[in-house]
């Protein structure tokens, strides 16, 4: 990693900023399209690059971060990049301890049980050295990327994280991590507050490295109700946008951010109004609907349900003509309303760009 590779400056002109014009809400000649996920084991080059590695030693690697970033990119004209990481890098910078367990997915062996166990883990993160092998794999691949699309970084959000580091892993109820939102309140809060800390430095040193724009995923959301949601998601989600916009506004820089909050039906109006230029929809949101309750606030983003790459591509075309018919094309970006699953086919998520990239620009041009 030596010499202007590893720099986070000169980096190549962008020749496509669709994306980015989109997230700003301005006009663009096709909707852009990217998928969540688009790195990964639905790839036949992924599964030959990650075999027999140990996952978190893949992503503490800049260049096999980078080449997985870019695979994607090489098949697909996609209008945006995203970087392979994994959001449960936060837990592990703060101390704590995550495997990739093969079939059962992350694990924490030693996860949180009561208040007093928070005093494990480290309150004052230094993000550039804990996490600096994320920030270099944004500055390789911004490098390598030459101007091609725009480079997205992202993180978890608390709650998301915080129920990671209660439950040990995944989880159908996720009511480990709920009882301390009603058990130990003031603990949830504390322990919330110490990742806000964390994410919003990790969120703009992903921006000193190259990251041109920002997601921040709330994969959670939908396990809590309205009132727990405004109280242990909302207030940090807002947290979040509103610290990391000053410091970069202090700075003269204007990087977009996207919320996810996966199956917060209800938050729909309070995201639009939380700070994020975007706001990224799951596939049970009508799109007409979600238009009307964030009044052309935000730029929305998704919401095909991912199951739907399944179809025949003919079909995946016509699903996708609908699904612009109910954004419209000015302030949309296109994507799934969750990522890519492993068995899904490359050539139907080709059938997806194009038919996204195909359909738009004649909507645009008709106008």
């Amino acid at each position: 990693m030596q010499g202007k590779e590893a720099d986070p400056k000169d980096f190549p002109q962008l020749k496509n900023d669709t994306f980015l014009r989109a997230a700003r809400g301005e006009e663009t000649q096709h909707v852009p399209v990217w998928c969540m996920r688009q790195a990964g084991r639905y790839l036949p080059e992924f599964r030959e690059s990650r075999a027999g590695k140990d996952f978190f030693e893949t992503c503490r690697s800049p260049e096999a971060c980078c080449e997985l970033t870019l695979q994607p990119l090489r098949r697909f004209s996609f209008d945006a990049a995203i970087i392979f990481s994994d959001i449960l890098v936060v837990p592990q910078a703060m101390g704590m301890d995550v495997q990739m367990v093969p079939g059962k997915g992350p694990t924490f062996p030693d996860p949180l049980k009561d208040p007093e166990d928070l005093q494990r883990l480290r309150v004052k993160v230094d993000v550039n050295t804990e996490l600096g092998y994320v920030f270099r794999a944004i500055t390789l691949t911004r490098h390598k990327l030459e101007g091609k699309v725009p480079l997205i970084g992202f993180t978890g959000a608390p709650w998301t994280l915080m129920s990671y580091m209660i439950e040990g892993g995944g989880s159908n109820t996720h009511s480990k991590a709920k009882r301390w939102l009603y058990q130990h309140p003031e603990a949830s809060h504390m322990l919330l507050r110490m990742l806000t800390d964390v994410i919003v430095e990790y969120l703009l040193g992903q921006v000193a490295a190259g990251a041109q724009a920002l997601q921040v995923f709330e994969s959670h959301a939908g396990i809590l109700g309205p009132a727990e949601f405004k109280e242990f998601s909302l207030l940090y989600l807002r947290d979040i946008a509103r610290r990391v916009k000053d410091k970069l506004k202090e700075d003269g820089q204007d990087v977009p951010m996207i919320v996810f909050a996966k199956d917060a039906h209800y938050g729909v109006e309070d995201l639009s109004q939380s700070h994020y230029e975007v706001v990224g929809l799951d596939w049970t949101i009508d799109p007409r609907s979600a238009r009307e309750r964030t009044g052309g606030k935000v730029s929305l983003q998704g919401n095909m349900d991912p199951c739907a790459l399944y179809a025949p591509k003919e079909r995946i075309s016509d699903i996708v003509h609908k699904m612009l018919e109910g954004f419209g094309t000015r302030g949309y970006i296109a994507n799934l309303g969750h990522g890519l699953y492993p068995d899904m086919d490359p050539e139907h998520v080709g059938a997806f760009v194009q038919a996204v990239h195909k359909h738009s620009k004649q909507m645009i041009e008709q106008k």
